[in-house]
């Protein structure tokens, strides 16, 4: 008897529980909606980044853009607005499958639910209102402008990536789940989808908080107050008692090239510190630093032009001089800065003149066109720079805050993917 009366209140409460959705379903969605909006960022944050610390300014983002939007705004939508303009919707839901397949007009009401939602309202009233929710609770001072550009310029690649989960999941959800399951199913489905969107969307703001440090995200300063060790220094000031040879060549592409200079180099008492070799089309082009002992480099320089095997990569070599101490501000700061965005005219240039006009001299920097790899294989070509620089300017935490809002605004003007930055502080210059 005590077993038949538990579990009658088991199935009780069981209803009860079911009950709710059909009883409640607006308040239903937005609770709903909005925590598994935010678990779904604080699962990626956790898992997928692997972040320490969480950024709560960021799930902030996402726990409103849940609640008011994805709970509030779309139950206005998918119920009351989508019952009256297909009147037949929730009989075609309830229907078995069989006479689905039969109902023409049931059909066609289907595919246009489908429609309006993924090209209508996810790209006309989702997607920008994620973005400008994004920027009004991350960002201090919001640029909605700024925010609606971002929104245009990623959106093919956000559609493409949105249809591959929602196109199917809209079709299930608008067949088959009643009037009140709309919203917990589309939170259902929408907990992989927001993963997808925090992964590819989630840290693209920049704000505060990331100036203490912390978890380097796309757009993140990192402060590292460690000594500023040798990372932006030319090995021509590392070793005062070498010579040292700058080396340029380039030919036909061949597979050896590389082995066949470094051997020589070395055979010859030559040291390779930094260098660069790249295939440009049928080109190979080699950009190197040797260092050789002293009185050691005519020897070294006459064997590389000499060689018969390596006479087609048309070898110039010159010798470097030392800065010599005083005639140059030595540096106190180094900032790395690295750029992702799909490739267009004019961008190095933009870049490049940012750098200066933020105080910055270029120490290294290199630039490279990459396949755009992301949820939705758009395809794109993006263009990568990632620039080396020194200042020797001392500055306060407000200065470099100031320095870093103005080299961030690179990312708004070229619409770019990344805008990561990082600084150190040298502690121990020496002559």
């Amino acid at each position: 008897m005590a077993t038949a009366a538990t579990n009658s209140a088991s199935r009780t409460v069981w209803s009860r529980v079911r009950s709710v959705p059909a009883a409640y379903p607006f308040a239903f969605g937005v609770v709903l909606s909005g925590f598994k909006t935010s678990f779904s960022d604080l699962l990626v944050q956790k898992v997928v980044e692997q972040r320490e610390k969480i950024d709560w300014k960021r799930n902030a983002a996402f726990a409103t853009f849940g609640f008011v939007y994805l709970g509030g705004v779309q139950y206005m939508i998918y119920v009351p607005l989508f019952s009256r303009l297909f009147p037949g919707a929730a009989t075609f839901a309830a229907k078995p499958i069989r006479e689905k397949l039969k109902d023409s007009k049931g059909l066609f009401q289907l595919f246009a639910q489908v429609f309006l939602d993924q090209c209508v309202h996810h790209p006309l009233m989702y997607f920008p209102a994620f973005y400008c929710t994004r920027e009004l609770v991350m960002k201090e001072k919001p640029d909605l402008a700024k925010t609606l550009a971002t929104y245009r310029a990623n959106l093919q690649e956000d559609l493409l990536a949105l249809w591959k989960v929602w196109v199917p999941g809209t079709l299930i959800n608008f067949a088959f789940m009643p009037m009140y399951a709309r919203i917990p199913f589309v939170a259902g489905i929408s907990l992989l989808w927001t993963c997808i969107l925090s992964t590819m969307r989630g840290g693209d703001v920049a704000h505060g908080e990331d100036m203490a440090g912390g978890a380097v995200t796309r757009a993140t300063l990192v402060m590292m107050e460690e000594g500023f060790g040798e990372l932006f220094t030319s090995p021509v000031e590392l070793d005062r008692h070498k010579h040292h040879i700058m080396l340029t060549a380039s030919g036909t592409d061949k597979k050896g090239w590389v082995a066949l200079l470094a051997r020589e180099i070395a055979e010859s008492g030559g040291n390779v510190t930094h260098s660069k070799m790249v295939r440009l089309g049928k080109e190979f082009i080699v950009l190197m630093h040797i260092s050789v002992e002293p009185g050691a480099q005519n020897a070294l320089i006459r064997k590389l032009k000499k060689s018969k095997e390596l006479k087609p990569l048309n070898i110039q070599c010159g010798s470097i001089s030392r800065r010599q101490t005083g005639t140059y501000e030595q540096a106190v700061m180094g900032v790395r800065v690295r750029c992702q965005g799909a490739d267009k005219p004019g961008m190095l240039a933009s870049i490049a003149e940012s750098l200066a006009e933020a105080g910055l001299n270029v120490e290294s920097l290199t630039t490279e066109l990459q396949r755009h790899n992301s949820f939705s294989h758009s395809g794109r070509t993006d263009f990568v720079v990632t620039a080396d620089c020194v200042t020797s300017q001392k500055m306060s935490k407000e200065q470099i805050q100031a320095m870093v809002r103005r080299l961030e605004s690179i990312k708004d003007m070229l619409v770019l993917d990344v805008v990561d930055i990082r600084v150190q502080h040298r502690t121990n210059v020496r002559d």
